[in-house]
């Protein structure tokens, strides 16, 4: 089995464009939330606040025809797979594959084709309508734009999209399948139908104020906040790597998956399939819970979503659960759902290089069945040699990453 590390991380997100933005925003552990009422029609919808990547312009990144033809997903993967390629000096030379996972797809495209076909009539609905909003897309389009021959496809797992993503494709160069890979995840769902229908459920927080709406683990949250963006990140196998002469960000050592079958939407109580993903992460990588220094939460900021991570790790961990550092960054950026994944990941490589445990920036207030350390308000010092990023998604779809330092 070759070993298998991230060699780049490239990143849209409410926090900034690009690591050393998105970096610069976890130091800082500012909240890029906020109301987006005056931007949207968003009357009898009670959610009013959002995270959107205010920052991004994809005519910055792509020439004006090509940014036209891609949806707003897809753009956003293609200029985070260019930004990985500049943080890891690397040059796609048409072997390897493309995994990007995302929850949706690029249903702005399909509202606005609708309208014109409902307004105007069928000869006004765009040919190219299929192509921009079907989930593969940003896949593909990373393929074509950088010419990559190797596997490429779209993962679909809701909010474990992405981490699932990242998953198989260390997978395939863990098996020797190719020797590297461009892997992530995209989603820009930011519409008042998404907002609506995220609303009606019962999921998103109703606080009206952007730095408190998103609070994972702590007694008041009451749902999360909608982000929008995408993150991608270089994966190499080991010979590749020192080939090139590349400089490794971390090493990806287990993947764990499973599935809760029990519910579309609301996780098993006991927490099982969220345990079992950790624990098979766990036992891929040969380690033992008493190695992992800190854990990026899921962390949703829904009520039932924290308690059943919160039992999960506990149930894990034992006693040393409560001795581990456990932070949600989706306090700082709300959730990017098929994305939220990889650009969590990226908060576990700010651990690895700044010395820094991200925080739950708006944790406030116990809730006694969340009871673990949840490194409120600021990052924290500490050296992270081992961190587990967790990924729970809507149809009871989990996936979990072990990442050790280099």
């Amino acid at each position: 089995m070759a070993r298998v590390f991230i060699s780049g991380f490239g990143v849209v997100s409410p926090l900034g464009i690009g690591k050393d933005a998105f970096f610069q925003g976890l130091r800082e552990g500012r909240v890029a939330i906020r109301r987006v009422d005056g931007d949207l029609d968003l009357k009898g919808i009670e959610a009013k606040v959002a995270a959107p990547c205010d920052g991004f312009d994809p005519l910055a990144f792509l020439p004006p025809k090509r940014a036209k033809r891609l949806g707003r997903t897809s753009q956003m993967a293609i200029v985070a797979a260019k930004l990985a390629q500049e943080d890891g000096k690397f040059s796609p030379d048409g072997s390897g594959a493309v995994v990007v996972g995302t929850g949706i797809g690029a249903l702005e495209i399909l509202l606005e084709n609708h309208a014109s076909f409902l307004t105007r009539g069928p000869e006004r609905v765009s040919p190219f309508l299929i192509p921009l909003m079907m989930p593969n897309a940003p896949a593909a389009e990373i393929s074509i734009e950088f010419g990559i021959k190797g596997p490429s496809f779209g993962v679909v797992t809701a909010c474990a999209a992405g981490t699932h993503a990242i998953g198989l494709a260390y997978e395939m160069i863990r098996q020797n399948q190719v020797e590297w890979a461009l892997a992530g995840g995209a989603e820009a769902v930011i519409l008042p139908i998404v907002l609506a229908a995220f609303d009606r459920m019962g999921a998103l927080s109703r606080n009206p104020d952007p730095q408190s709406a998103s609070r994972p683990f702590d007694r008041d949250r009451d749902g999360f906040v909608l982000g929008e963006g995408a993150a991608i990140l270089i994966l190499e196998s080991e010979k590749h790597l020192l080939s090139r002469g590349g400089e490794a960000l971390a090493e990806i050592v287990g993947f764990g998956q499973s599935s809760d079958a029990f519910h579309i939407t609301a996780p098993a109580e006991d927490g099982e399939g969220a345990f079992r993903a950790m624990a098979a992460a766990l036992q891929e990588a040969g380690l033992s819970p008493e190695d992992v220094d800190y854990i990026n939460a899921h962390g949703t900021s829904t009520p039932l979503n924290d308690r059943v991570e919160t039992l999960a790790i506990k149930r894990l961990f034992g006693p040393r659960a409560k001795e581990i550092p456990v932070s949600s960054t989706k306090s700082q950026m709300g959730h990017l759902l098929g994305a939220a994944g990889p650009a969590e990941i990226g908060a576990v490589l700010f651990a690895f290089s700044e010395s820094l445990v991200p925080a739950t920036v708006t944790w406030r207030n116990r809730d006694p069945e969340c009871d673990l350390d949840y490194v409120p308000g600021a990052p924290r010092p500490g050296k992270v040699r081992v961190a587990l990023k967790n990924s729970f998604g809507f149809g009871g779809q989990n996936a979990a990453l072990l990442l050790r330092a280099v």
